[in-house]
């Protein structure tokens, strides 16, 4: 293990604690979920010796790989990219939680009468429809159809600041949404927002779920 993941790792939990101090919140209350695209196995169970339990993949098939080579570890995997419809019955055997609820095929997808995965509908706060997430004024109907579709609990909203306005007033349109989401589903209050450059202005405007890669894991290795 190097020194460096766990000096990343201890600087980006004080930085949470400084940030959550800042916002008059508990920092228990976030979780830090730490995204290891495209990084090796060994360093997902480094993390794990560091008290990490909480990891997240945005691509299903290296996401399947590493869940079934670590499941001797106890750890929450999270999925946080896009997920094919094709590929939601696959993925909720081994995610506990996916953050990227975006489509009617894909809610369709991850029905089940026998498991219930926690969920987070995206938003896409930008005004290009082919970013992922639900466009705002789709929001009220899309999270109707979450709440009737047996096997999801929807814990709230996931979004990505866009790159051309500031995070923290990106951050703010989300929670005014979510004020509005809790209207018909009073139980989905998380908010899954914030990575490595941001999560500062999210953990401000109340987020509950970080999305960190490179911040604590360092420079991803060249994908193959």
């Amino acid at each position: 293990m190097t020194q460096g993941l766990s000096d990343r790792l201890e600087s980006v939990r004080s930085a949470v604690a400084d940030a959550a101090a800042e916002a008059g919140r508990d920092p228990g209350g976030i979780t830090t979920i730490v995204v290891t695209k495209f990084q090796p196995e060994s360093l997902v169970r480094d993390l794990a010796a560091l008290g990490v339990r909480d990891v997240g993949e945005n691509r299903h098939q290296e996401a399947q790989a590493k869940a079934r080579a670590l499941e001797d570890l106890d750890l929450r995997w999270h999925f946080v990219g896009q997920l094919q419809s094709k590929k939601a019955r696959q993925a909720r055997e081994y995610a506990s939680v996916i953050h990227s609820i975006d489509r009617l095929s894909l809610v369709d997808a991850l029905r089940s009468d026998d498991r219930v995965v926690d969920g987070f509908i995206q938003v896409n706060l930008t005004d290009d429809p082919g970013r992922g997430g639900v466009a705002p004024g789709e929001l009220d109907a899309f999270a109707e159809r979450v709440l009737a579709t047996a096997g999801i609990r929807l814990l709230g909203l996931m979004a990505v600041a866009p790159l051309d306005e500031p995070a923290r007033a990106a951050f703010a349109r989300v929670r005014a949404m979510s004020d509005r989401l809790r209207s018909i589903a009073p139980e989905a209050s998380a908010l899954s927002m914030g990575m490595s450059h941001d999560f500062r202005d999210a953990i401000l405007e109340g987020a509950t779920h970080l999305r960190i890669g490179t911040a604590i894991t360092g420079n991803r290795p060249v994908a193959g």
